[in-house]
């Protein structure tokens, strides 16, 4: 069972930073989360419920973190990912941070849902036990959240285009 606890520390880090949005405090949530599941799980009952049940105590901590939340920012830079040319480089960075910011624009508790729904790819059953939430506020949260992001990604979209002038050519 350490094995497996250890094992989802990158599934839970990816869903910590979607909800979060700051590296360190992702790592901070996620290392916690694990803490608390290895001194806990003898309390697993059902052990093919483990993911479930170590998302529930990520999203716990995460609230006990946010009701004494002190804003700051992140200064680390994005990298870019793999052997890609420089150009297509910087084109993925753009698209990943306007994704980003958009998420980031989400309430908290529409982040949650859809990070663990589109970015996890847990059921909506799941989802409301680990959240403790009902299933149909589950799928009005999501369908908020993506109807959200869509808008929040189209208007970036609109304003980029504005600033981009076209060149004229003199014959």
């Amino acid at each position: 069972l350490r094995k497996e606890i250890a094992a989802s520390r990158n599934r839970l880090y990816r869903v910590a930073l979607a909800w979060c949005g700051d590296r360190m405090l992702a790592d901070d949530l996620v290392q916690e989360t694990l803490a608390l599941g290895l001194q806990k799980s003898h309390q697993l009952r059902e052990r093919e419920r483990l993911n479930a049940w170590l998302y529930s105590i990520l999203n716990n901590c995460c609230k006990q973190h946010f009701r004494s939340y002190r804003p700051h920012e992140d200064l680390d830079d994005d990298r870019p990912s793999g052997d890609l040319e420089p150009d297509s480089a910087v084109g993925e960075m753009e698209i990943v941070a306007r994704v980003r910011s958009a998420v980031a624009g989400l309430p908290l508790e529409q982040r949650k849902v859809l990070a663990l729904v589109d970015l996890e790819g847990f059921a909506y059953s799941d989802v409301s036990g680990i959240l403790d939430i009902p299933i149909g506020t589950v799928m009005s949260r999501l369908h908020r959240a993506r109807k959200s992001l869509l808008k929040l990604l189209e208007k970036e979209s609109r304003e980029s285009a504005k600033q981009v002038t076209p060149i004229r050519r003199v014959k």
